[in-house]
């Protein structure tokens, strides 16, 4: 799945709703401060995380490309 910037980056929380991983920014805190987020291969646990093109998100076996 990939998701396009409209702009030059787009936070953690917000790419999770973007690509419907969970249903709203509450889900999405749980879900990243609990660890079950990884951002390029990692834990991350920072919901503002800024993603850039070429970042990837894994969550709940689903991948997450950010494209330009």
């Amino acid at each position: 799945m990939e998701i396009k910037l409209r702009e030059e980056y787009i936070k953690l929380g917000q790419a999770l709703k973007a690509a419907g991983l969970v249903s709203d920014g509450v889900e999405a805190k749980i879900e990243i401060t609990e660890g079950n987020v990884l951002v390029n291969g990692e834990t991350d646990t920072r919901r503002g995380r800024k993603l850039y093109s070429g970042d990837v998100v894994s969550f709940n076996g689903e991948e997450i490309k950010i494209v330009k």
